[in-house]
């Protein structure tokens, strides 16, 4: 279970990116966050992990209270969060195996790091896996030679070698096709039921949103302001995430009443 409370997250001097911020993802799911540019879906994200620091709040990963952690004990934590870039983020020049097994570096010593000598049953793993998202075609291909959805099915995969607890994807889809874009959005959605994996997914596309997943959160300027089913997501929520000022205050003040009473 994740459970964010209270989470603030603030710049310098500078108004808070975050304000407050409580949500609470319990069992496998794929939860959306949706929101405007600048209304805080990244930094959410980072903050779970603590590639952002959060100023204040508590987040807790099963029992486990991630904003308080040390170093040692942070790069401990961050094995079991499954990251998944808008960029990819592979190292083009390594192999697509090489990229993927780079998955386990938390788990093997120094020495197995940098001579990139993992244990069998890594390697086993990861063409389990590759077969499972089709692309164990490509295991010896560089990956400056794949596709951007390729690409996506490497980071996941990647992400995937962890053995992670959560999986965290920060706009999987923006740099794809609409087509394969979708068929990213399939692949997360399966998996997650497949591995009983938890999914937050910061994502642009709402219609995408409200087809490939089972929870929508809504942010703006750093509040959420919308939480709840795909088909409870109205022209309401909508106006209320992405219109106008007294849409999302109106919004805002229904969802306070609702919790309260």
């Amino acid at each position: 279970m994740l459970k964010i409370s209270n989470l603030v997250k603030r710049y310098g001097s500078d108004e808070p990116v975050l304000k407050g911020l409580d949500l609470t993802v319990e069992g496998s799911c794929v939860v959306s966050i949706v929101g405007a540019s600048g209304a805080g879906k990244s930094t959410m994200l980072r903050c779970i992990n603590r590639l952002v620091e959060p100023t204040s709040g508590s987040i807790t990963l099963n029992d486990l209270e991630l904003v308080s952690l040390g170093k040692g004990e942070l790069r401990r934590a961050r094995r079991k969060i499954g990251m998944v870039f808008q960029g990819f983020n592979l190292i083009d020049r390594l192999t697509v195996m090489e990229n993927v097994l780079s998955g386990r570096l938390g788990y093997v010593n120094f020495f197995q790091a940098v001579s990139r000598r993992f244990p069998q049953q890594d390697i086993d793993r990861a063409f389990t896996l590759m077969q499972r998202v089709g692309i164990v075609q490509y295991a010896n291909k560089r990956a400056d030679e794949l596709s951007g959805g390729e690409r996506q099915r490497v980071g996941v995969v990647r992400a995937l070698m962890q053995e992670p607890e959560i999986l965290l994807a920060d706009e999987p889809t923006a740099s794809l096709d609409p087509k394969t874009s979708e068929q990213i959005m399939v692949l997360l959605q399966s998996l997650s039921d497949e591995m009983s994996l938890p999914v937050l997914i910061n994502i642009h596309n709402v219609s995408q949103a409200k087809t490939y997943t089972e929870r929508i959160v809504g942010l703006r300027h750093g509040r959420m302001i919308f939480d709840g089913a795909p088909a409870d997501f109205n022209k309401e929520a909508l106006d209320a995430i992405y219109g106008g000022i007294e849409a999302a205050e109106e919004m805002l003040e229904k969802n306070t009443w609702e919790k309260v009473s």
